[in-house]
């Protein structure tokens, strides 16, 4: 039951996703590359980056342009066994954001494996201030959040990916719902996080800290469904109770 349960959310998001507007492939030759140390390599047709460095600290690529009301969607991959950190997206992110004392945006990230303080798995958290000085920049491994004196604040795990780290070399798909009331992250069809709350107007951005050789593929995007998810599934629910219906029906008759 819960595989066709699964199967069902994930239909259910491609048709709503799908159906909001016809999805735009990004160009991402104009986007700005920020933090220290990053290398983003934009890639032959201009819809994929690849960010090559092991950075120690954290760098951003970002479009630069105010992003709610959108959906994001794409491809990710880590294409080596060498390490097992950070990497991910930003929403809402300005630029000059990663030095800024005054920011104030969201960060998805997902770490491979335990290591030293920073926790393996997938997780949303809000920013709220600069993570490339000798205070702060640490934060962003360890998710302080502000009552300890940090600027990176953990506001929930993934519901399937939230102590589980991706694998060395396999794509996985995402698609990102960010408005100004929701986000919500999708990995593979499937649901993995959900967060109502404010948030402010800014970029649509990757994400890196500490991981190399990350590819960030097929970008495009479409504008936000008017339908949030959840009531989709109830919508298309007496559809699927019908058909459910017929089938104990053709059963009894058969029987």
């Amino acid at each position: 039951m819960m595989k066709i349960s699964k199967m069902f959310q994930a239909g259910a998001v491609a048709l709503l996703l799908s159906g909001s507007a016809m999805a735009d492939s990004v160009d991402l030759s104009g986007w700005l590359a920020e933090g220290s140390n990053g290398n983003w390599v934009v890639q032959a047709g201009n819809d994929a980056v690849k960010q090559t460095v092991n950075s120690a600290r954290p760098t951003f690529f970002h479009n630069n342009a105010n992003s709610q009301g959108l959906a994001l969607s794409g491809e990710i991959t880590v294409q080596t066994k060498s390490d097992n950190d950070f990497m991910g997206f930003v929403l809402g992110y300005n630029a000059g954001d990663y030095k800024n004392a005054s920011a104030n945006y969201i960060l998805i990230d997902w770490k491979q494996a335990d290591q030293s303080g920073g926790a393996k798995g997938l997780a949303i958290s809000r920013v709220t201030g600069s993570l490339d000085n000798g205070n702060h920049f640490n934060d962003a491994w360890y998710h302080t959040g502000v009552t300890d004196g940090g600027v990176v604040t953990e506001l929930a795990r993934a519901t399937n990916f939230g102590d589980e780290g991706w694998a060395d070399n396999k794509t996985y798909t995402f698609d990102l719902i960010f408005t100004a009331s929701l986000i919500e992250v999708f990995v593979d069809g499937i649901k993995e996080l959900s967060l109502s709350g404010l948030f402010n107007d800014g970029s649509f951005g990757f994400y890196n800290h500490s991981q190399e050789n990350v590819l960030y593929a097929g970008i495009t995007q479409a504008t936000a469904p008017a339908v949030p998810v959840p009531a989709a599934l109830f919508m298309f629910a007496p559809a699927l109770l019908g058909f459910m219906g017929l089938r104990r029906k053709a059963k009894a008759t058969t029987a």
